[in-house]
């Protein structure tokens, strides 16, 4: 008996039994490796996401991995049994924000796997099959299943359009912050990790970044800065770490209880500010290619794993600040 874990309202979570549908045209159905759980997850089961964002019940579950079992009618037939990961955002494909390829700026209604369609905490996922990734045969499908908020940081990171021997900062030093990290020092930048725990400094040096300081520490003068961390404060720092002329990119979305920059400020600087918002479809080819060609190691950044049926569990744990967590999976 297949099986999914489904939110009938904030709080309420329950295993109920499914059974995979037959792809219709243009579909595809993929038997989930790995799934993951993030913030906008513990938003979704606390019932603290925007209304527009979310739609009850629902199968939770945007990040994962797995493996095509069929297709439906005009998909190509060939990518039954690739390993594969897939893009969350249901784009229509058409507007000028999809044409340019920033696809998670659709004008369409807001529509995205695990939110308002059913997601990947089950042991399938009916998805368009336009939105897939597929993966070498030889992937690991575990550290694929963080290849979703890797695109994300991947955004960050064609954002930040860093050059060879630049510097840059990247404040929080989370999965996020690791994730990003790897893309900087790919493309050559020279990379400093700022978090207030000391204890993400040796996870950040793995992560190929060459410094570690804390918030009360660091010194700016940055040629960029992403800020990875989404909370209080964080976006103002990020700002406050750039060198004149310098950028800065922003992922977070926290509610600022700081002081804002003064625009003159950013002026004065001559700072160039750009900011993120979920991954477009380049962001996510761009991770794919990091993940396929060994550029990007997401393993290390996995700390709990959990079998679907203890989602709830998962959930707490990742909510519990008392317990240091990176990555927390579900392997249905």
């Amino acid at each position: 008996m297949s099986r999914a874990i489904q939110l009938d309202e904030p709080g309420q979570l329950r295993v109920v039994p499914t059974s995979p549908a037959s792809p219709a045209a243009g579909e595809a159905l993929v038997d989930v490796a790995w799934s993951g759980i993030c913030g906008s997850d513990l938003e979704l089961h606390a019932g603290t996401r925007p209304a527009e964002f979310a739609r009850y019940p629902v199968v939770p579950g945007h990040e994962w991995s797995g493996t095509v079992r069929s297709v439906g009618p005009d998909v190509d037939p060939g990518l039954v049994g690739r390993k594969a990961v897939g893009e969350g955002f249901r784009y229509c494909g058409r507007c000028q924000p999809c044409l340019d390829g920033d696809t998670t700026l659709c004008t369409d209604d807001y529509d995205e796997t695990g939110f308002t369609r059913p997601g990947a905490w089950s042991d399938h996922l009916l998805l368009p099959a336009r939105l897939l990734h597929v993966l070498h045969d030889t992937a690991d499908l575990r550290a694929a299943a963080l290849l979703e908020p890797a695109s994300c940081m991947a955004a960050a990171g064609l954002k930040a359009a860093v050059q060879p021997g630049e510097t840059a900062a990247v404040v929080g030093g989370g999965t996020l912050g690791l994730l990003v990290v790897q893309f900087l020092t790919a493309a050559g930048a020279k990379v400093t990790v700022v978090d207030p725990r000391e204890e993400r400094a040796e996870p950040a040096k793995r992560c190929g970044a060459g410094a570690f300081t804390t918030p009360d520490r660091v010194s700016g003068g940055f040629d960029v800065v992403v800020e990875a961390a989404g909370a209080s404060g964080t976006g103002r720092l990020a700002v406050a770490l750039t060198r004149r002329g310098g950028r800065v990119v922003l992922t977070g979305m926290a509610h600022e209880d700081a002081e804002p920059l003064p625009p003159a400020d950013l002026v004065a600087a001559a700072i160039t500010v750009h900011t993120v918002f979920g991954a477009s479809s380049k962001a996510w080819s761009h991770a794919v290619r990091a993940f396929s060609a060994g550029l990007l190691d997401p393993e290390p950044l996995i700390t709990h794993e959990y079998p679907l049926e203890d989602a709830e569990r998962a959930l707490d744990v990742l909510a519990d600040p008392r317990v240091p967590t990176g990555k927390v999976l579900l392997h249905p």
